[in-house]
């Protein structure tokens, strides 16, 4: 798995980014590559998503592409999915309250996602739009105990994710718990930072790729400051699920999950997307290369 590469498009505020991988799993295999975007200025000028994405699964054998698929739902869901696994590794065993900062479409399948590997009751919800929290909570209200709330009373739930795209720091110390998890998600490209750096230095620290957080993760402006090195992280988060590395101890305090997405993810998912349609008889037949 190459770390994502990107195409950078400054003349319309967006850009491009590439993600292949290839997984062997034992009894299968599988190969494929993300097309995905992120242009801010979409919803507002051309009544567009911000992200979209376009997955092409293909035959690792042969290179044969079996499938096309929506890589902006595969995201949301493999992003979700990537935080609950880390949430469930260093949230204390008890979280039953969710903060979020940020109300876009990320924050939907985060907390859809935790509340499968923790009993979730409250959730907060905090951004600068009140029309965006208002469908949030609209959204939630049936499953859970949701209400707007400030940055500060989101970060003091047990597990807090921040979802923005914001290059100043928007997360103070202060603003979370003594024993918080939080999932740094929105840093994606080089610039973007949501946490205050003594809450990455004071906190444990698990990543999900060294390559791709230094370059464009939470960590990537104090890492290339040089306020923040490498003997500041504990873990990536693969050693953890393999058991090469500890999850949450009783010592631990404050703990952050840095996370860019990786393509290895979005593999796994589109091999389960293509296995569940092809026993299933969903999607659209076509012919794209005349054979």
């Amino acid at each position: 798995m190459p770390a994502k590469s990107y195409v950078d498009l400054p003349q319309y505020n967006g850009d491009f980014r590439s993600m292949p991988a290839y997984m062997d799993a034992g009894d299968w295999d599988a190969a494929g590559i993300k097309w995905v975007n992120v242009h801010p200025d979409n919803p507002a000028d051309h009544d567009l998503p911000t992200v979209m994405g376009t997955m092409v699964y293909s035959d690792p054998e042969t290179a044969f592409p079996l499938a096309l698929m929506d890589g902006t739902e595969l995201t949301m869901k493999r992003t979700g999915a990537a935080a609950a696994v880390a949430t469930d590794h260093l949230a204390v065993a008890d979280a039953t309250s969710f903060g979020v900062v940020g109300a876009g479409v990320q924050a939907y399948t985060q907390l859809e996602a935790i509340s499968k590997i923790r009993d979730i009751e409250e959730v907060v919800v905090s951004d600068v739009s009140d029309d965006a929290v208002q469908q949030y909570v609209d959204h939630f209200s049936d499953r859970f105990d949701v209400r707007g709330g400030s940055i500060s009373e989101a970060g003091h739930c047990d597990i807090l994710s921040t979802v923005t795209p914001v290059e100043d720091p928007i997360v103070t110390a202060e603003d979370v718990g003594d024993h918080t998890h939080i999932n740094a998600m929105g840093a994606d490209a080089e610039g973007k930072h949501e946490l205050a750096d003594d809450i990455l230095l004071a906190g444990t620290l698990v990543i999900d790729d060294h390559a791709q957080t230094t370059h464009s993760g939470e960590i990537n402006v104090p890492y290339h400051e040089d306020t923040l090195a490498d003997d500041d992280i504990d873990a990536e988060i693969g050693e953890i699920v393999v058991g090469n590395a500890d999850g949450r101890t009783d010592s631990d305090g404050v703990t952050v999950f840095d996370s860019t997405g990786l393509a290895i993810q979005d593999v796994a998912a589109a091999h389960v997307v293509y296995e569940h349609a092809s026993e299933h008889d969903n999607g659209y037949e076509f012919d794209l290369l005349g054979v």
